[in-house]
């Protein structure tokens, strides 16, 4: 019970912060980066659902956060449809390209799926690239709008702008949480743990690899929807392999397959690259040995590792008490006995 109250704890303690981050510092910067880093909070947890909790890895999010994206930037800019409207249609898009993807890349598994979904995701890149008259190319979209108003809720300033991706995540966290937590969380893991023996079991393996593949796309849509919205200007290097493998990293430092490793390790790297910008050109030598012996020795990453070490000190703590209970009834049977 302590542990769940200090686990409840923790988490409204970092809700509290997030909420009062604007008012704590009165740097527009921060909070532009701050900003950023929620939206690719989103993304990355799209891809810890299949890849953590399925353990298909799936390199084709870049180019479905980018699909989220210019689909809002082209219905709101070439059709000039509502903001709310393109922002909900974008998302239905990025589903239904994510459903068509996923009924043929699901059929690979391990290293051909990752292979497959990476070519999938390069294809986008050269579509939303070469395709000019439909997404400029390489003169980019501009003059996307700001989220359109709610009643009296305006999103025209920068702390305005944080609190509608602060809702977003949120909300993300808790349909992530509520997922995995369900009977089809536990079918998803079953899937990662062994899909053959989930397929003797009587799972439809594909029907529920395809379900939480479409789920996955759609929350990369969403996060490439906010950031078109936020920085009012995409080009084709959104759907650059180089986005995917940010993710991964994200995903990897703060821990594969849990709740709350995305958030971790997300807020970790994109504030250590910006205190290291002058070093941006040397950014993967810095990283790239640092990512490779955190997977050897930390497979599930910073969160992973401290539950376990957590899961270590209550499995040596039980068997302490184990030990001084078993020598206690020594004792009084001892006792017993003598006295008898």
């Amino acid at each position: 019970m302590s542990k769940v109250l200090n686990n409840k704890t923790v988490i409204t303690a970092l809700i509290i912060f997030a909420v009062l981050f604007p008012f704590l510092t009165q740097n527009d910067y921060f909070i532009h980066v701050m900003t950023l880093s929620f939206i690719w909070m989103i993304g990355v947890y799209g891809l810890n659902l299949i890849a953590g909790y399925t353990g298909y890895l799936s390199l084709a999010h870049a180019g479905f956060f980018a699909i989220g994206a210019y689909s809002l930037g082209l219905l709101t800019v070439k059709a000039q449809m509502n903001f709310w409207l393109a922002l909900l249609l974008s998302l239905v898009i990025t589903g239904v390209i994510g459903f068509f993807v996923g009924l043929i890349s699901l059929r690979t598994k391990e290293h051909f799926f990752a292979i497959y979904t990476l070519c999938v995701g390069y294809i986008i890149y050269l579509v939303i690239d070469k395709w000019d008259s439909l997404t400029e190319g390489v003169r980019g979209l501009i003059g996307i709008p700001a989220p359109a108003n709610i009643g009296p809720l305006k999103f025209e300033t920068l702390s305005s702008h944080y609190y509608l991706v602060l809702f977003f995540l949120l909300l993300t966290v808790l349909i992530m949480y509520r997922i995995v937590h369900s009977l089809s969380g536990r079918t998803y893991i079953a899937i990662r743990n062994s899909e053959d023996l989930a397929q003797t079991i009587g799972i439809s393996t594909m029907k529920n690899k395809l379900t939480v593949f479409v789920i996955s796309t759609i929350f990369a849509g969403l996060s490439g929807a906010l950031y078109a919205s936020f920085v009012r200007f995409i080009g084709p290097d959104i759907g650059s392999t180089t986005i995917v493998f940010d993710f991964l990293t994200y995903l990897l430092v703060g821990g594969i397959g849990t709740l709350s490793g995305p958030i971790v390790g997300t807020i970790l790297i994109v504030w250590i690259s910006q205190q290291l910008q002058f070093l941006q050109d040397f950014r993967m030598l810095i990283f790239g040995p640092v990512l490779t012996l955190l997977i050897i020795f930390y497979p599930r990453g910073i969160v992973g590792a401290i539950a376990s070490l957590n899961l270590k000190r209550y499995a040596k703590r039980t068997s302490q008490n184990s030990r001084q209970t078993v020598s206690k009834a020594e004792v009084l049977s001892e006792k017993q006995v003598k006295e008898g």
